[in-house]
């Protein structure tokens, strides 16, 4: 297993089990047009923390791919909304610069990216 591979493997397990311990952050960032916000934090705390042991199980490369993708583009319009409404953000620093929620943006196709290469097969 490359290092690689077990850093995004440990990545989406230690993200998603955030999800649990402090699930009012990531209600926080959801838009309101979305609805069960806890339900919703806690269904994508399960599929990253699925995600992630499937990365470091081999045999489930492109389950994992396929699924931590899918999830990525879920979570998009929370990253969007982030971006666009930072007044509306519950916790959110005052003195964080709002260049940082723009970069969330593309940094989702890097994590697309890292997650493609990570699950790669020889």
């Amino acid at each position: 297993m490359t290092p690689l591979r077990k850093a995004c493997g440990l990545t989406f397990v230690v993200a998603g089990t955030l999800h649990f311990l402090v699930p009012k952050r990531y209600e926080a960032i959801m838009p309101p047009y979305i609805p069960a916000h806890r339900e919703m934090v806690l269904a994508s705390g399960v599929a990253e923390v699925a995600g992630g042991l499937a990365v470091l199980t081999p045999g489930l490369e492109e389950p994992a791919r396929w699924g931590l993708l899918a999830l990525l583009a879920a979570v998009f319009p929370a990253n969007v909304w982030m971006a666009t409404n930072p007044d509306d953000i519950r916790g959110l620093p005052a003195q964080l610069p709002r260049w940082t929620l723009w970069a969330r943006l593309p940094l989702q196709l890097a994590f697309g990216a890292l997650v493609v290469k990570a699950t790669e097969t020889d």
